[in-house]
């Protein structure tokens, strides 16, 4: 990897590790959001079950901040496709929260760069995000059911309360993009060999 676009990953993740409860939130706005498409909502929604699930799939210490990067990622590509329609309703979104869809195309092209194989594996999660399940129910009855959805945002707000990433930790700890490649990397090789 060349050293300036390792350099532009580390800062950008550190940025979006340090901002990722807040973040959540614009993705709970488009889970709620009745003017986005159905399939919107539940992409919205299945990605905030993906990051707020103890057990996501890339299985590190939870206490640890590398095991929240796959989250930004997955976050991030979920939004970029919520807000990709030409439509009125899309574009209200965007400009709702234009200064986060401001830069992310280029973020996640200097995340493209850094991470190569894994971020296209990343990017294929994104597909099957409305597949997922939260407390033995699936995506489109948080979706239609107001209970349940109050029940995911409050695991939300618990999330962002217990949220163990900080920005003095970060500094101290992350300085080399490998320290967050190599954790997405056993876990996409251990998936491989679950699938072989």
């Amino acid at each position: 990897m060349d050293a300036e676009i390792g350099r532009r990953f580390v800062e950008t993740m550190r940025d979006w590790l340090i901002s990722l409860p807040h973040d959540l939130k614009i993705l709970y706005e488009a889970s709620a959001d009745e003017n986005l498409d159905r399939a919107a909502r539940e992409l919205a929604t299945g990605a905030i079950i993906y990051i707020i699930s103890p057990t996501d799939f890339i299985s590190a210490d939870r206490s640890d901040f590398s095991g929240y990067a796959d989250d930004c990622v997955i976050l991030r590509l979920a939004l970029r496709r919520i807000a990709s329609g030409e439509d009125d309703d899309a574009r209200q979104f965007r400009d709702r929260f234009e200064d986060f869809f401001e830069k992310l195309d280029e973020e996640l092209d200097v995340c493209s760069k850094a991470m190569g194989d894994l971020y296209t594996w990343l990017e294929a999660r994104v597909d099957h995000l409305g597949e997922g399940e939260y407390k033995s129910k699936k995506v489109p009855g948080y979706v239609d059911d107001d209970e349940l959805s109050e029940l995911l945002y409050e695991d939300g707000l618990v999330f962002a309360t217990e949220y163990p990433v900080d920005e003095d930790d970060l500094a101290d700890r992350f300085k080399k993009a490998s320290t967050i490649l190599e954790v997405i990397q056993r876990r996409k090789a251990e998936e491989d060999r679950k699938k072989a």
